[in-house]
């Protein structure tokens, strides 16, 4: 369970699952084995559906995580997605050819997101990538590219399939050629 600033559990940096596991266990998290700020190798199993859950309407699948309601602050996977989304999205309808401002806008995007994003481990992951790795703002191919290989960074982290970047613009702008979408 990795804790916030004022050591409570983040729902930003944590999953309704890490959530329910903790609560599971009857503890607040401290006794999880996991220092604060940490980030699991790879993402926690989901609880496996009992006999009366799996026979009640709606119920969820073995090995899915439960929908998490409406209400609900979003948890880490839902802010995580929300913004891979937006990211990949404004990488592939970003100039063929950019303006100054556009390169200036993206680059400051970036910056502004390692400093505001709030899962304070994902923040500084995203900070020290692009220190290392600086955006490539020359182009949509060039900003599309930089962000599927920061987001393949993570899923490597992570323990989750890599994406071939090489479909990146398919992926997130033009769609399959088949024209299923």
């Amino acid at each position: 369970m990795i804790l916030d600033a004022d050591g409570k559990p983040c729902r930003a940096c944590n999953s309704m699952t890490d959530f329910m596991k903790t609560a599971g266990a009857g503890g607040s998290g401290s006794g999880s084995g996991a220092a604060a700020g940490a980030r699991p190798a790879t993402p926690p199993p989901s609880p496996p559906a009992t006999s009366a859950s799996a026979a009640s309407p709606g119920a969820t699948p073995a090995g899915e995580a439960a929908p998490v309601p409406l209400e609900c602050p979003p948890d880490l996977l839902e802010i995580g997605r929300g913004t891979w989304t937006f990211l990949h999205t404004a990488a592939a309808y970003y100039p063929k050819d950019p303006s100054p401002q556009h390169r200036a806008d993206m680059t400051n995007l970036v910056s502004i997101l390692g400093r505001l994003f709030p899962c304070g481990d994902c923040a500084s992951h995203l900070t020290e990538y692009a220190a290392a790795h600086p955006p490539d703002t020359s182009s949509r191919t060039s900003i599309s590219q930089w962000f599927c290989e920061m987001h393949n960074d993570v899923n490597v982290r992570l323990g989750k399939p890599v994406f071939d970047c090489a479909r990146v613009l398919e992926r997130w702008r033009d769609g399959p050629a088949d024209g299923s979408c």
